[in-house]
C-alpha cells in the first residue's frame, strides 16, 4: 500500500534545475534510506514533500489523512527558550489550544465578561470546547510525554532548564527527534539526524527508526546506520530516483553489478552497431554506385536495423563519477614511538576532572580510532597532543622527527575571511593558475575558489581543509570528525587515501563504517578513563555487548517508553 507518490516533479533555483520530471513511490511502513551526492537535491525533495517548498511542476499525493513530520539538518530553535520549552513546541495545535485556554480563563476574571451573562456564556462554551479538543489531542498527558521522551534521549532534569543557545549540535538534533516522537506523524522525514550525534545516541536512533510504527525516510551519509535501519535505498542521481531493495551494503553491491552489466550491454550494442555499419558499407560497395537496386535495398534494410538498435541503445554508464582527488604526503617516516601519554589528567579551574590516569602509546604506521560520548573530552585530549593546552599533571610526548597536522571538526584551521585560493597559496606558494587547478581536484570551480570561506557549505569547508592537509607533509595525522559534512563518495575517497598513508593516524569519529574499514585499534574515552580494544570497530562493539550482557545492562525505562510510543 502506497502512502506517498511523487509524480513528474520539477524544481528550479534561479537558473539551476535541481531535478526535472522526478517520480517516486513510498510504501506505507517502509524504512528507506535516501542517498546521493551533496547537491543532488535530497534536502529540496524533503522540503517539497513536507510542503515547505512548492514544486514548479508535478504533484505530490499523500494518503488521505497521512501526516508528515520533517526534521531539517539544523533544527531551528529559539536560543532564548529552554530545552523543555522548545520540545513542548512539538505540537503547534496543542500549544495554540493551551494559549487559547489560558486567554479564555483570563477573560473570565474580566468584569466586562462576568458582568454580562451573554458574553460569559459564550466564553464558557468556548472554554469547554477548547478543553474538549485539548483532551482529544492528548494534551492532558502531553507535558509528561515530552519530559519522558527528553529523558529517554539522555537529557537530565537539570538539562531541561538549559537555554537552547548553549546546546551542542547533537543536543539540538535530539530536541528535533523528541518533537517527532511526541507527535508520531505517519511519515518521518529525517535529514541527516545522526550528524553531531555520538555513538550511544546513534544506537538509540537506530532502535527508534526500526521500532517506529510509521514510514521513515532518512537522509544519511552514515553507511553503518543505513545498513542497520534501511530495507530499501532510494538513490537520487542525475535528477532521478532509483529504488534498490535491501540495506546500503546490498545496494552498493547491486549497483556496482548493474553498472558493470550496463557497461557490457553498451559495449555489445556498440559492437553490433559498428558491425551493421560495416556490413551496410560493404553491400553498398557492391551496388555499382547505386545502380544495383537489389544491393541498395539490402543496404537500406541493414541501415534500418542499425537505426533501430541505436534508438534502443543502452546509455553509457558513468562508472567513475568525479570526486575529490586526495592523497596524503608523508614527510619522513619518523620515529617508531609516535606518541606517549603517561598518567595524564585534565581539569579546568579546579573543577571535576575531565579525565585522569590516561595512558596511551601510538606506534608508527598505526591507525587508531578514538571514540566515546559527546562531552567525554576527546577534543580536549587532541588539544593536549597539539600542545595548545597543558595537562593538569602527567606527560604528553611526541617522538623525535614527528611532523603533525590536524583536521578540526569545526573547521577552526580555516580563515573564514579568506578565499580558498588564498588559503592554499598561504600554505604553499604557487601560481594562480596552478592553485585553481589544485582546487579543482577538490571540486572547487573558478567562482567557488574566489568566494570567502564563510560563504561555503559544510561539505566545501571540509574539502578545503583536506586540500590544505595535502599541502602539509606530515607523518602523524590528528583527524577530528573528518567525515562530518562529506557525502559517501568523498568518505570513500578519504578512506582510500588514509589506507595508502604510511604514517600514523589518530581519528575521532562517530562514523562506525569508516572506523571499521580503517582502524586496527579502538580506544574509548568514557567516564574519565581510557580503555583500549585491540581490533576494529566491530570487535570493539562485540566486546562492549558482551560486557553489557554480563552486567545485565538495559535501556533506561524512559528510553524504552519513548520507543513504545
Amino acid at each position: 500500500m502506497l502512502i506517498l507518490t511523487v509524480t513528474d516533479l520539477t524544481k528550479h533555483y534561479g537558473g539551476n534545475t535541481v531535478f526535472e520530471g522526478l517520480s517516486w513511490q513510498i510504501g506505507k511502513g517502509k524504512k528507506i534510506g535516501l542517498v546521493g551526492a551533496n547537491g543532488a537535491g535530497k534536502s529540496t525533495l524533503f522540503k517539497l514533500i513536507a510542503a515547505e517548498l512548492q514544486p514548479d511542476e508535478g504533484s505530490i499525493w499523500r494518503h488521505p489523512g497521512a501526516t508528515v513530520g520533517y526534521m531539517p539538518q539544523e533544527p531551528q530553535l529559539d536560543p532564548d527558550q529552554s530545552v523543555l520549552q522548545a520540545a513542548l513546541q512539538a505540537s503547534p495545535a496543542i500549544a495554540a489550544l493551551e494559549a487559547q485556554i489560558q486567554s479564555l480563563e483570563d477573560s473570565l476574571s474580566d468584569p466586562q465578561v462576568y458582568g454580562d451573562m451573554n458574553r460569559l456564556g459564550q466564553v464558557m462554551t468556548q472554554h469547554e470546547q477548547a478543553l474538549g479538543e485539548y483532551e482529544r489531542l492528548g494534551g492532558l498527558t502531553y507535558h509528561n510525554r515530552v519530559v519522558a521522551t527528553l529523558k529517554g534521549l539522555g537529557f537530565s532534569d537539570d538539562d531541561l532548564a538549559l537555554s537552547c543557545g548553549v546546546l551542542s549540535g547533537g543536543q539540538k538534533k535530539l530536541i528535533g527527534i523528541t518533537r517527532l516522537l511526541v507527535t508520531q506523524p505517519d511519515i518521518l522525514l529525517l535529514d541527516e539526524p545522526d550528524n553531531h550525534l555520538d555513538v550511544d545516541s546513534k544506537v538509540f536512533l537506530e532502535r527508534l527508526i526500526n521500532d517506529y510504527p510509521g514510514t521513515v525516510v532518512i537522509i544519511s551519509h552514515d553507511r553503518y546506520l543505513l545498513d542497520v535501519v534501511a530495507e530499501e535505498i532510494a538513490e537520487l542521481e542525475d535528477g532521478r530516483v532509483a529504488v534498490w531493495p535491501g540495506n546500503y551494503s546490498e545496494y552498493a553491491f547491486a549497483k556496482k553489478q548493474a553498472l558493470l552489466q550496463q557497461q557490457k550491454m553498451f559495449e555489445l550494442q556498440a559492437q553490433e552497431i559498428e558491425r551493421l555499419r560495416q556490413a551496410m558499407l560493404r553491400i553498398l560497395s557492391y551496388s555499382s554506385n547505386g545502380q544495383n537496386e537489389k544491393m541498395v535495398k539490402r543496404a537500406r534494410n541493414v541501415e534500418r536495423r542499425m537505426e533501430r538498435l541505436q534508438d534502443e541503445q543502452v546509455d553509457k554508464p558513468i562508472l567513475n563519477r568525479k570526486t575529490m582527488g586526495l592523497s596524503f604526503n608523508l614527510s619522513t617516516r619518523g620515529s617508531d614511538k609516535v606518541l606517549e601519554m603517561r598518567d595524564v589528567a585534565k581539569t579546568f579551574d579546579g573543577d571535576d576532572f575531565i579525565f585522569e590516569g590516561i595512558d596511551l602509546l601510538l606506534w608508527q604506521g598505526e591507525r587508531v580510532g578514538l571514540v566515546g560520548p559527546n562531552g567525554a573530552g576527546k577534543s580536549v585530549l587532541f588539544r593536549l597532543i597539539l600542545g595548545r593546552e597543558a595537562p593538569t599533571w602527567g606527560a604528553v610526548r611526541l617522538g623525535p622527527s614527528v611532523h603533525l597536522t590536524y583536521y578540526a571538526q569545526e573547521h577552526q584551521t580555516l580563515n573564514y575571511d579568506a578565499t580558498p585560493l588564498e588559503e592554499v597559496r598561504a600554505i604553499k606558494p604557487m601560481y594562480e593558475r596552478e592553485a585553481f587547478g589544485y582546487l579543482g581536484r577538490f571540486l572547487f570551480g573558478f567562482q567557488k575558489a574566489q568566494q570567502p570561506v564563510k560563504t561555503l557549505s559544510g561539505g566545501e569547508k571540509a574539502r578545503l581543509q583536506m586540500a590544505k592537509l595535502m599541502l602539509s607533509p606530515a607523518n602523524f595525522l590528528l583527524l577530528d570528525e573528518p567525515t562530518n559534512n562529506l557525502d559517501i563518495p568523498s568518505c570513500e575517497v578519504l578512506e582510500d587515501a588514509l589506507q595508502d598513508f604510511k604514517g600514523t593516524t589518530l581519528i575521532i569519529s562517530h562514523d562506525r563504517y569508516f572506523l571499521d574499514r580503517l582502524c586496527t585499534r579502538i580506544v574509548e574515552l568514557r567516564d574519565g578513563k581510557l580503555v583500549e580494544y585491540a581490533g576494529n570497530y566491530t570487535y570493539f562493539m562485540d566486546k562492549k555487548r558482551e560486557a553489557a550482557q554480563a552486567s545485565g545492562a538495559t535501556l533506561p525505562s524512559a528510553a524504552r517508553a519513548a520507543l513504545r510510543r
